[in-house]
């Protein structure tokens, strides 16, 4: 019989595989003064979200095999670095961090990039739904150990948070308003003392987990979320907020849905042909739709979907595949108007008025100015009327 080895493949790494060059070569470049238990110092930490100004080149006495002398760090985040440094901050001194914002910000994005510098894993994750329990905050059994033995450090199974305090890392907890308010409450006794009691087992040296240095919780909640559960004042107490906003620059979130949509495409071996002119006229629909005014000061009527810098780049990343996969059947621009509407009335099916309304405005006015491209837009209106 013969072995066959199957490569583990895997759509999406994690920020701590994805960028590993990049983060061993921060770790050599700045050797500065770094939190108790960080890979990175905070400096640098800001350096890999934010990016970095050219290239940059280590030091001759931190070189090292393996590691390339040169490297440019590109922005992972596109947002404000104030922001960015404000995180690190708050993370350094082992206070909680809260990212608030519409959905589609990339505060996922940004709570996974901090975890990985922090504490070289983006992974210790806890999902909030209506579903999410408070053994998924501290810890719960393998019961068939339980039962057998009874309560053990073997047969207790660790949650994300409590593992992340044994080790001095960073926990994640996605959507935390989503928790119902007492499983939330859990994090409480968590941020303040520090530590988890396992009552079963009283009496040996397990029965309190205590955080080591470095342990600290970043959390994100939508700010437009049906079900959502409102946080105590309690809660509240322990956490910094940050709010993460939408993209303020026309060509900072063009390039970036550009460079996230070419991702998608590389991930199952296809070029992105998607020519970038219709790459702008999607992110500026979608921009004068989230705003309620478009760029030329017109007001437009807003649909009650958040219209996300993440749901732009699925639409690219659709229509890149569609041109990838069915070459040569229609212009790629045809099949803009389709996915706005599909992206408009995800909320509401009546909003596809809105969509007309907006094409009946700023589409008509910019095709009525000679613009060719939203000439051709114009003449798709009867795609957003079938």
């Amino acid at each position: 019989m013969t072995t066959e080895t199957v490569e583990r493949v895997r759509q999406v790494d994690p920020a701590e595989h994805a960028y590993a060059d990049q983060l061993a070569f921060l770790a050599a470049y700045d050797d500065g003064p770094r939190p108790p238990g960080w890979r990175l110092t905070p400096r640098a930490v800001v350096t890999f979200i934010a990016g970095a100004t050219g290239v940059l080149q280590l030091p001759k006495g931190a070189r090292r095999e393996g590691l390339p002398a040169r490297c440019a760090i590109e922005a992972k985040f596109v947002g404000d670095r104030a922001l960015v440094e404000r995180c690190v901050v708050t993370l350094a001194g082992e206070r909680g961090l809260l990212l608030v914002g519409e959905p589609g910000t990339a505060k996922s994005m940004l709570s996974e990039l901090l975890s990985a510098a922090v504490c070289g894993t983006s992974e210790l994750v806890v999902q909030g739904t209506a579903g999410t329990t408070e053994d998924q905050l501290r810890y719960g059994w393998n019961y068939a150990l339980l039962l057998a033995h009874g309560p053990s450090p073997e047969a207790l199974v660790p949650s994300p948070v409590l593992t992340a305090m044994s080790t001095g890392a960073v926990a994640r907890v996605e959507e935390i308003t989503r928790c119902l308010p007492e499983v939330q409450d859990a994090l409480v006794s968590i941020l303040s003392d520090r530590r988890i009691a396992v009552p079963e087992l009283a009496g040996t040296e397990h029965a309190t987990v205590p955080a080591r240095p470095g342990f600290t919780v970043v959390a994100t909640a939508n700010l437009r979320d049906r079900g959502v559960s409102e946080m105590s004042a309690a809660l509240k107490r322990r956490f910094n907020f940050e709010t993460v906003g939408p993209i303020p620059d026309l060509a900072a979130e063009t390039a970036l849905v550009t460079r996230q949509a070419k991702a998608v495409l590389d991930r199952v071996s296809t070029p992105f042909a998607v020519d970038e002119a219709v790459v702008e006229a999607l992110v500026t629909a979608f921009r004068d739709l989230r705003a309620g005014r478009s760029v030329e000061g017109w007001d437009v009527e807003r649909p009650s979907t958040v219209m996300s810098t993440a749901e732009a780049v699925a639409v690219a990343s659709s229509i890149g595949l569609a041109a990838a996969y069915f070459p040569g059947d229609r212009d790629v621009l045809s099949l803009l108007p389709g996915h706005l509407l599909g992206v408009v009335r995800k909320d509401d099916p009546a909003d596809g008025a809105k969509l007309l309304g907006y094409w009946d405005g700023a589409v008509r006015r910019r095709a009525q100015g000679g613009a060719r491209l939203w000439r051709q837009l114009w003449e798709l209106r009867d795609v957003i009327t079938d």
